[in-house]
């Protein structure tokens, strides 16, 4: 800080994130140079003087912030091979490293979470700010919620408290996989996510709804099927009802590609005799026989949007921010067969 300018305060002006920010004077890639030239102007009109060229710097011109940020994620969204999450996790983290802000990760056990027991990062008062990646119980909410902490969550929401999130637009997301189905000439299309479950598998499935009314198709209750339990745990075994759609919409890759599975042992072929699609975009839709048809989450622009939103908190404890959504994208893979003109009532 020079003249008592902030990084905060060329970012407030020029509109943009503290991480872009940060980038630019840093000489770090992910800026434009037209952006890069317009930050360092606007840095030198303010009085903000990086202490640093990019010939011979000894160390990037970041915020001095010196706190640390606890980054919670419940146990069952934690998997063996790696998950969406762990990714996320990761990114949010090394962003936040980079704005010289140290993470503190736990895993909050079942019973933890039943019970409302917060970690001693918390009790303690040994984090600055918390970050919970992925839905956690209403009772843990209403018990971090009361914290006098920065307090963002991260894909989910809960509509009972009023804490800052970023979440990926699962209902649009929900709705363009859908719409992408009908496109492709499916009329008899279902669910498959425990759609009370998290925020985000609930907007997924309203999206898939809105869909169908929009498109005058025929909802079947017995065509949205759960895919885990009240703990959030996936099934490990999938029944399928006797009358089967043409198509399914997953509420994530994974679910797909269990779902993929089963059908597989069933002895019905994706996409020949029914079509599956996913969301996510994550490591298993592209392992997958075939590869799975998705809405990809931009988790980069999430992270980032995640780690501005903390570090604004961080800065000045009355800073709000309301819900942010990242828009995704639809990515078309091998799951989806295409039956216009072939459809029959």
């Amino acid at each position: 800080m020079k003249n008592g300018v902030k990084m905060i305060d060329i970012a407030n002006k020029l509109g943009v994130s503290v991480v872009t920010i940060s980038n630019a004077l840093a000489g770090r890639d992910g800026v434009s140079e037209q952006m890069r030239k317009k930050i360092t102007e606007t840095a030198e009109e303010m009085g903000y003087k990086p202490s640093n060229t990019k010939s011979g710097r000894k160390k990037s011109a970041l915020p001095k912030l010196g706190k640390n940020v606890g980054i919670l994620t419940s146990e069952r969204f934690v998997g063996n091979r790696g998950t969406f999450y762990w990714e996320l996790t990761a990114l949010i983290s090394n962003k936040l490293s980079a704005m010289n802000v140290m993470t503190v990760y736990e895993c909050i056990t079942a019973e933890s979470e039943k019970n409302a027991i917060l970690p001693t990062m918390i009790t303690e008062r040994r984090v600055d700010g918390i970050i919970v990646i992925g839905q956690v119980e209403r009772k843990y909410i209403e018990r971090i919620s009361k914290i006098d902490l920065p307090l963002v969550f991260v894909d989910f929401y809960d509509n009972r408290f009023d804490v800052d999130s970023v979440n990926s637009d699962s209902y649009h997301g929900g709705y363009i996989l859908t719409d992408y189905l009908v496109e492709m000439g499916h009329r008899k299309i279902g669910f498959f996510g425990t759609f009370n479950m998290t925020s985000s598998i609930n907007d997924r499935f309203l999206g898939y709804v809105k869909c169908l009314m929009e498109n005058e198709l025929e909802y079947r209750r017995e065509w949205t099927l759960d895919d885990r339990d009240h703990r959030g745990i996936l099934y490990e075994k999938i029944d399928f009802p006797d009358d089967l759609p043409t198509a399914f919409v997953c509420n994530s890759d994974e679910t797909a590609f269990r779902v993929i599975s089963a059908l597989k042992s069933k002895g019905v072929r994706v996409p020949e005799d029914i079509s599956v699609v996913g969301y996510d975009n994550y490591t298993v839709s592209s392992i997958c026989i075939p590869t799975i048809t998705t809405v990809e989450v931009d988790l980069d622009k999430m992270a980032t949007v995640s780690v501005d939103m903390m570090v604004r908190k961080l800065a000045d404890p009355q800073y709000r921010e309301g819900r942010r959504i990242i828009t995704g994208k639809l990515i078309i893979k091998n799951s989806v067969l295409d039956i216009r003109g072939s459809y029959k009532e």
